[in-house]
């Protein structure tokens, strides 16, 4: 064998050996931190195209990292829904790939997913229930009309219920 085929070997075989290098630095999935506001103690549900994860604010958990967005949903008790969308990275590992001539790593690390990632920490933001309107509008009694008992029925409008306005 001439010394030209074992340099070629080698070259090829380090090349090879790159494929899939954001795979392999940074993996196919990432921790993902949630917290929420005004108050913690809200349960989530993270969801993108590879799963469904549930945590409780504050809280971390690892996720499958993908092409696609990311939604994260909250709920409390005494708040209305957060919810927040975790818009997927590119990453800058690939071009790694890329300037090595590893065209096949490219591939895998899109397959993997691992070429992109989300931003974390993420806030979800809770929207605050006004607790006095529905015991306010359930408990309002309806106005009393009478009329006289010489006199004919009279009719009266309904009162229209209360609308919250949106926010």
């Amino acid at each position: 064998m001439s010394n030209r085929f074992l340099v070629a070997a080698a070259i090829a075989a380090g090349a090879l050996s790159l494929g899939g290098c954001a795979t392999i630095v940074d993996g196919s999935t990432q921790p993902i931190s949630v917290s929420s506001a005004p108050e913690e103690g809200a349960q989530c549900t993270l969801k993108n195209s590879q799963g469904t994860w549930y945590l409780t604010t504050p809280g971390s958990t690892a996720v499958h990292k993908t092409k696609n967005d990311m939604t994260i949903t909250c709920q409390k008790a005494g708040f209305e829904v957060g919810k927040v969308v975790a818009v997927s990275h590119f990453g800058g590992a690939t071009f790694g790939n890329i300037l090595a001539g590893g065209i096949v790593g490219v591939g895998i690390d899109a397959a993997s997913g691992a070429n992109y990632y989300y931003e974390s920490p993420i806030v979800v933001t809770l929207g605050k229930t006004d607790a006095a309107t529905p015991s306010t509008t359930a408990s309002s009694p309806a106005p009393a009309t009478t009329a006289p008992a010489t006199s004919a029925p009279t009719a009266t409008a309904p009162t229209p219920p209360a609308v919250k306005p949106l926010s």
